[in-house]
């Protein structure tokens, strides 16, 4: 699958400090230690709606650790899925008289129109599960062959299930009591009432063929793949066996990153699988999160429409803490427009004031688990001293612009 195209990011001199992340297993905010290379792989969307800005949010913070990463000098080995197979797709493809196909591929592209128009890093790999239905396949197999999975005992669909009992480890990513479990399985396209599973949280691995539903080949019957498996087959066949952060937003921790983990765990004897597992806060509007299943959207196509600029967009988002639950409104943005016409006055002098200290502020505080609302306030600092005083250091405006570009990926 094509990714969209990339972001030609400036160098700057010299290094900031280790990134520190937050890590949802530890509960702490620890550094992150990657080699030469960085293995990242944040799980992307599932394309039966456009881009709305929780979508967004939760890129741009990733987009972040991309830049700070690159900024320290490691290769972002980036991974990201679409989820171009699964219940919701085709269920809003049948209300709307779509073909699952075209419906598809037609979000998808759109998504990376958004993705590229917010400035965001692609990744190095950008995989749908349809064409990586064979190594998934190969994967369930494997687990079966292991004694990791099993069949239920249903005569009609004997759908192979993940036995969360098997690594010993299950839970540790989470950190969620059984009953919290059992029920955001429920809520979250689980199925912990189905008779004859080993644990109600067993996740399901291959769903046999049902009539009138796509279905692909494989060593143990035709059918296609659940949810967590298709991530952790993609992860594992381009970045090994133990990767340095696993990232997505806060309603991925359970159950698709502990079981994407778990099945990655079983697998290769490996753990953890991710040494940091990072989370995403949701977006909301009207008091309540943004999501498809709840219609309360606001599109990065439609602000774009709207003329909006998409480093405005990509402001007003990075204006909170990336781990924050924080709402949108119409002053969010407004406050974006606002700064951002700001920092390009001041960028557009032909002195400002000097700006060494003001990218150290930068990289550190960023390093702080992305507080990009403390980098935000620096660069305000800096405008406003600028645009007061009007001279000063004639390198200043374009060192400022590319600091701001290379670190917070908004173009002055």
């Amino acid at each position: 699958m094509q990714s969209w195209a990339p972001v030609d990011v400036p160098r700057l001199k010299g290094s900031g400090p280790p990134l520190r992340l937050h890590d949802t297993a530890t509960g702490l905010v620890r550094p992150t230690a990657p080699g030469p290379e960085a293995l990242m792989y944040v799980c992307g969307i599932t394309p039966y709606d456009a881009t709305h800005l929780g979508h967004a949010a939760t890129y741009l913070a990733f987009d972040l650790v991309h830049r700070v990463w690159r900024d320290l000098g490691h290769d972002v080995h980036y991974v990201q899925n679409v989820t171009d197979i699964d219940d919701p797709l085709l269920e809003r493809a049948a209300r709307d008289q779509d073909d699952w196909v075209v419906l598809a591929m037609r979000e998808t592209a759109l998504f990376r129109e958004d993705m590229e128009a917010l400035r965001v890093l692609p990744p190095r790999h950008f995989i749908g599960a349809v064409e990586a239905m064979a190594e998934i396949a190969e994967l369930v197999g494997k687990l079966l062959a292991a004694g990791a999975a099993y069949r239920i005992d249903d005569a009609e669909y004997p759908d192979v299930y993940f036995d969360s009992a098997v690594t010993g480890n299950f839970g540790y990513e989470s950190n969620y009591d059984e009953a919290t479990m059992i029920e955001l399985s429920r809520e979250r396209g689980g199925d912990p009432d189905r008779p004859g599973k080993r644990h109600p949280v067993d996740a399901l691995l291959w769903r046999m063929a049902r009539p009138g539903e796509p279905s692909w080949e494989s060593d143990f019957g035709a059918g296609r793949p659940g949810w967590h498996v298709e991530c952790t087959a993609i992860a594992l066949n381009r970045l090994g066996t133990q990767i340095d952060l696993n990232g997505g937003g806060s309603d991925l921790i359970f159950p698709h990153h502990e079981f994407g983990a778990a099945h990655a765990e079983a697998h290769t004897g490996v753990h953890p699988f991710a040494r940091h597992y990072t989370h995403a806060g949701m977006i909301g509007l009207d008091g309540e999160k943004m999501s498809k299943s709840r219609g309360n959207l606001v599109f990065v196509s439609k602000l774009r429409a709207a003329e909006v600029d998409p480093n405005a967009i990509r402001l007003a988002l990075l204006a909170g803490h990336y781990r924050t639950d924080r709402e949108w409104t119409p002053a969010l943005l407004t406050q974006a427009q606002t700064r951002l016409a700001r920092w390009r006055e001041a960028v557009a002098l032909d002195a400002a004031e000097p700006a060494h200290d003001l990218v150290a502020r930068l990289r550190t505080h960023l390093a702080d688990d992305l507080d990009s609302p403390r980098a935000l306030a620096a660069v305000d600092a800096w405008a406003a001293a600028t645009l007061e005083r009007r001279g000063g250091d004639r390198a200043a405006p374009a060192l400022v612009r590319t600091a701001v570009d290379a670190l917070l990926g908004v173009a002055l």
